[in-house]
């Protein structure tokens, strides 16, 4: 069996809680546990942890390979090694490879992982790790405190095309085998290989300027979420087709701000023949007039329980929930999101829902999030 080990730990000096904060829509764990499970060369992800809270925020997310083991406090300690916690592990499970996988090194992916399990299995070799290729010409001080150059001949400085560079180490991910781990006690040993991974990845989340480059990079990613086949798109109102804002005529009457935009998504879902839907905990005569405009198929009002309702449309219409696109804000909409095939938020939707959603929006709710929504799933038709 082959295992990817994701070591986190609750301390942190230079960004406090880093492993939990939010990069990118997700907390920051988030990125390298969904590279391992989305490799097909790994048949179980675990999370290492002392950290309570750590442990909560990944038992949200929508993984089912994903198991959370205890780290001791010998091994989560500011000067421990990773491999205490390696070995620690690799003494009370059995397996047959172990890649360590970094949380602190997000842009990882799938593909990465893959190709380094492409070169361990090759005859001959123990270990792989992650490295990037980088072209600078180095430097040291020497014993006289002069400069002296490591690397090249200062004086016939090469091209950079013909210049070979070196190796560097990410450190995004490790393979090596449990056998060779216990006998040599360090993540990598015996013959070598490397895997090249893009030279941003070098960056690590390890000062808060970091975060702000890495943050960039990935909302740079193309959208790669594999959208199933939708047939039905079902969304919140509140924080969703609205802002969230509460609004009083001078008689004191309710009103709520939609967005045009949002109606047009629903029109060009329907027009393709998906089944459009509101399902909101309120009763309101603006949602009323707002669900008779747009001509939605469904309007579910003062529901309690969201997941018996999309259970209940799902066996009107035989649809099987993973076909069902949910989009929502708050807390009562996480049994919905983690239900369906396609569990969507609004950017500005509270850090529970976001820990568990398939998708963030980029714009916020009652702005054009569900319209951003609908476009997406039209445009994976």
């Amino acid at each position: 069996m082959n295992i990817a080990l994701i070591p986190v730990r609750g301390g942190s000096k230079s960004i406090p809680k880093k492993n939990t904060k939010l990069i990118a829509g997700k907390p920051l764990v988030y990125w390298s546990i969904k590279a391992a499970c989305d490799c097909k060369d790994v048949d179980k992800v675990y999370i290492c942890t002392d950290c309570d809270e750590i442990r909560a925020v990944v038992s949200g997310f929508r993984f089912f390979n994903v198991e959370i083991v205890d780290r001791s406090m010998e091994s989560a300690s500011d000067t421990a090694s990773t491999e205490i916690c390696m070995m620690e592990f690799a003494q009370q499970h059995d397996f047959d490879s172990i890649a360590l996988v970094q949380a602190t090194s997000p842009l990882i992916t799938s593909d990465d992982l893959i190709n380094g399990y492409s070169e361990y299995f090759k005859n001959g070799v123990d270990s792989v790790l992650s490295v990037v290729e980088q072209k600078r010409f180095i430097w040291r001080s020497n014993t006289d405190g002069y400069a002296e150059s490591l690397n090249y001949d200062y004086r016939n400085r090469p091209r950079r095309q013909d210049f070979t560079g070196q190796l560097v180490e990410n450190g995004a991910f490790y393979i090596t085998s449990r056998e060779s781990l216990l006998k040599s006690q360090c993540r990598i040993s015996g013959k070598i290989k490397t895997v090249i991974m893009p030279s941003e990845s070098y960056i690590e989340l390890d000062e808060p300027e970091d975060w702000t480059i890495v943050e960039t990079l990935l909302k740079k990613r193309e959208f790669s979420i594999a959208i199933p086949e939708i047939k039905m798109f079902l969304t919140d109102c509140d924080g969703t087709l609205t802002d969230a804002g509460m609004y009083y005529s001078p008689e004191g009457d309710s009103i709520k701000k939609f967005n045009t935009r949002d109606g047009v998504g629903l029109r060009l879902l329907k027009e393709q023949g998906i089944i459009t839907g509101i399902i909101t905990s309120e009763v309101s005569e603006a949602v009323n007039k707002r669900a008779e405009k747009l001509n939605v198929d469904e309007l579910l009002m003062g529901v309690s329980n969201k997941l018996e309702a999309i259970e209940n449309l799902c066996a009107k219409y035989d649809i099987e929930k993973g076909s069902v696109a949910y989009i929502g804000d708050d807390l009562n909409d996480i049994d919905a999101i983690s239900c369906v095939g396609f569990g969507i938020c609004v950017n500005d939707a509270v850090e529970e829902v976001k820990n568990i959603a398939d998708w963030i929006t980029v714009l916020r709710g009652g702005v054009g999030a569900v319209r951003e929504a609908a476009d997406a799933i039209l445009k994976a038709l």
